[in-house]
This record gives C-alpha cells, sequence and structure tokens, in this order.
C-alpha cells in the first residue's frame, strides 16, 4: 500500500516548516519534495491546510491508569501512592488492563500519539492490544522487592520480565519492544536489582525507571545509602546498559553529570510533576549537558490525561516562569523532546523525523481553527496553541489509525462500554 500526502506544510528535521509533498512505500517515507512525484501512489491525500509532523512519542506512561483517572488528587506523591492508587491497583484484573489501554490508545491517538513507553501490570495484555491497534510501544514488567530476604533469582516478577521479552520483543513487526524495569529506588531490595542488573547487561536491554521524582526520594535515599538514587542504581550495575528515567526532578549536579557520561535519557512529567507538587525538572541544565530528554504524560492518575500537546505547551513555559528568562526553552527543542529524543530513548532510531527513509510515523494537524489564524510562527503555534482538538490524522507505519474523529482500528463503543463497567466494579 503506498499513499501520498499533497501539499501539506511539513516540519522538517532542521526546525524549519515548508510546504512538501510525503510520498509513503509501505511502512517507510520514500519521497519528500516540494515538487510532485513522478509516480503513482494507490492513495493521495490533499493536506493542504493541515501542519504535519513526525508522530508524537509518550516516552513515560502508566496506560491502563486511565481507569484510574482522578484517584487521590490533591495528596502528596507518597500518600497518592500508597494510601490511594495501590488499594484500587490491587484490584485490577488482567481485563481491566486490556481495557485500560485501549481507552488509553484512544486518547493518546486523538492527540498525535503514535508510541508510548509503559510501565504496568499485565504488560502481555497490553502488548496484544499494542499488536491489534497499529500502535508502537515499549513494555516492560516493572520488578518490585520488598523483602530484604529475597534473591534475585527467585523473584517471580523478573522470572515474568525475562519471560515478556522472549515472547514478546519485537512483536507486531518491531512495533512492540520490551524494556526492562526496576520501580524506583524506594520500591526495590540492592540484591533484586542487582540481579535484574546482570540480565540486562547479558541481554543488552533498555531499562525504565522512576528516578528524583520528589524531594523526599532523594533525600531519604541518601540518608539510607549515603547517596543519591542515581549513584545506587550506578553502584549496583544498573546502569551499564541502556537507560533512561523517568521525572528526573532532584537530580543533582554531579548526578547529570553521570548521566551524560553514560548516555542516560531522561523524560520530563510537567503536568504529574506540577500536579503531585514534585517540583521543576532541571530540563534546560540536561539539555546543555547533552543529555536526552524526552517527555511524557505519566498515568492519567497523577495529569490527569494524555496529551503530549499540552505537555509541550507546558514544557515550552513553566521552565521560563521557574526561572524568569523567557528564552531558554525554544518551541524547536520542546518539539524535539517530544519527537526524535522520545524515539531515541525507545531505542527506534527509523523514526522521530519526516525524512526519507524514515518510518512514516506521522501526525496531521488541522490548521484553520481560529486560536491557529495567523500563522506567523508555525513551531511556536504548535507549542503555544494548539490543541489536541487540532489532530485531524494520526498514522504509524504508514498506516492511518485515526482521521477526523474516526478510531480505524479500535471499537470506541465498546471500548467506553467496558471501561465504564470496569470502573463500577472497581468503585463499587
Amino acid at each position: 500500500m503506498s499513499i501520498l500526502l499533497k501539499n501539506g506544510l511539513v516540519y522538517l528535521p532542521n526546525g524549519t516548516v515548508s510546504k512538501q509533498n510525503i510520498g509513503i512505500e509501505g511502512a517507510r517515507i520514500d519521497y519528500l519534495a516540494a515538487e510532485e512525484p513522478g509516480r503513482k501512489y494507490d492513495e493521495v491525500k490533499d493536506m493542504s491546510g493541515k501542519l504535519l509532523i513526525p508522530g508524537l512519542v509518550n516516552a513515560h506512561t502508566h496506560a491502563a491508569m486511565t481507569l484510574l483517572r482522578g484517584v487521590g488528587s490533591d495528596l502528596s506523591l507518597q500518600e497518592w501512592l500508597f494510601e490511594k492508587i495501590v488499594p484500587i491497583e490491587d484490584k485490577l484484573t488482567p481485563d481491566d488492563i486490556r481495557v485500560g489501554t485501549e481507552l488509553a490508545m484512544l486518547e493518546m491517538l486523538a492527540c498525535g500519539t503514535t508510541s508510548f513507553s509503559d510501565m504496568y501490570f499485565f504488560p502481555e495484555v497490553t502488548a496484544e492490544a499494542v499488536i491489534s491497534s497499529g500502535m508502537k510501544a515499549n513494555l516492560n514488567r516493572p520488578v518490585q522487592s520488598f523483602d530484604p530476604s529475597e534473591r534475585g533469582e527467585d523473584s517471580r516478577r523478573i522470572k515474568e520480565a525475562v519471560a515478556l521479552y522472549e515472547d514478546y520483543n519485537e512483536a507486531g513487526n518491531g512495533r512492540v519492544k520490551i524494556d526492562f524495569c526496576v520501580h524506583a529506588e524506594y520500591t526495590c531490595t540492592e540484591a533484586v536489582t542487582r540481579y535484574l542488573a546482570d540480565i540486562v547487561r547479558e541481554k543488552r536491554g533498555n531499562l525504565h525507571i522512576h528516578l528524583s521524582e520528589t524531594e523526599k526520594e532523594q533525600r531519604q535515599c541518601i540518608e539510607k545509602y549515603g547517596k543519591t538514587p542515581l549513584r545506587w542504581f550506578y553502584d549496583l550495575g544498573a546502569l551499564d546498559s541502556r537507560a533512561f528515567c523517568a521525572h528526573c526532578v532532584w537530580v543533582t549536579d554531579e548526578d547529570m553529570e553521570l548521566m551524560t557520561k553514560l548516555g542516560i535519557g531522561a523524560v520530563h512529567n510537567p503536568t504529574s510533576n506540577l500536579k503531585l507538587g514534585s517540583g521543576f525538572a532541571p530540563v534546560q541544565k540536561m539539555l546543555d549537558l547533552g543529555i536526552n530528554v524526552a517527555l511524557g504524560t505519566d498515568g492519567a492518575s497523577s495529569n490527569n490525561n494524555l496529551n503530549m500537546l499540552e505537555e509541550m505547551h507546558l514544557a515550552s513555559i513553566i521552565h521560563n516562569g521557574y526561572t524568569g528568562d523567557p528564552t531558554i526553552m525554544k518551541p524547536a527543542s520542546v518539539i524535539r523532546m517530544a519527537t526524535k529524543n522520545g524515539a531515541i530513548i525507545q531505542g527506534r532510531a527509523d523514526t522521530g523525523e519526516i525524512k526519507v527513509g524514515m518510518r512514516a510515523d506521522i501526525t496531521a494537524i488541522d490548521l484553520s481553527a481560529p486560536h491557529l489564524r495567523p500563522n506567523v510562527d508555525t513551531p511556536a503555534l504548535l507549542c503555544y496553541s494548539a490543541q489536541s482538538s487540532d489532530v485531524c490524522m494520526t498514522m504509524a507505519d504508514g498506516r492511518v489509525l485515526y482521521e477526523n474523529g474516526e478510531y480505524l482500528t479500535l471499537d470506541r463503543e465498546r471500548i467506553l462500554f467496558e471501561a465504564e463497567r470496569a470502573a463500577k466494579r472497581l468503585y463499587n
């Protein structure tokens, strides 16, 4: 199947915008030029008046937490997690995870997201849902351990993590990638973390962790171990392979220098960090050091949505206000954080940019709305003005998954019905 996206305003890898024609053969872009191609395509879509950007990458979320949307509002992270979230999570079934993930994918596709990095229970169920949807996802089985006597080789969670990797890594023609995960320093023991680190190193895997999200987490780790959470993970060998860290709000200068040296990625979650009162991640300092910073929404209970355009908006403005410097977060940097940087963190070198040879992961923004007029600076318009309602097409691997309010791979009505049914059981 080949598609020509004709006359669209295209956001190019160098940060410029111009009217281009995008030719797609199968899953990849095979033509990009202002002139129309000399060959015919099976389908032609006129994208006049549309902005075409790389598909958005939600680099840290907990997709099935859509079923926990609104739970535990106005609490600190520790109260929110252990007093409100965990009791509900204990009730979740694999079927809940399936419909919660499907609900999340409805939301993400309508917001222009083509790929997400998930950390949650029953990931094999999530993998099957992702494969059916046509989206892309990096999944893992989070590893936790609260028993100081537990050995890594006895950990049920580690066994499940390895089985997930063996069964689903590169499934769905590579759309599903399996990462490894230690939930956080404060939810895992040294012995179990060290054992998993050896496995990740052996398999040359990618490790997904929560890191230094709150001042309390950072302080208590230093009090307990005499080192920061990042140094704790490093000393256990957990950062010997590829790794990326969600939040990084309270990382020290020494932490950031180590992240730079090791090539550790960071995922900025502005809405969640603001809602939970966690603070402001030193994003510009990380970018200046060469750390690869991506964007994520976190889960729908701490956000409370999965709207990457909203994350881009907040990432564009909150650091200006916090530092008193309106020049530090440029639209081009934020757009890259939401696209190419997220793809790099996921280990997807062949997406995140619109150019020949790359995967055709493309989001179209309808520029006709009043709040998008006039268009005198398109990158700024995307970061400061665009809304999720402006997304009119979401495509992954050359396949249109969402267009003009219609889902082409997901049954919206069934998912909404089953999500309501699951919520009634969980909260009654």
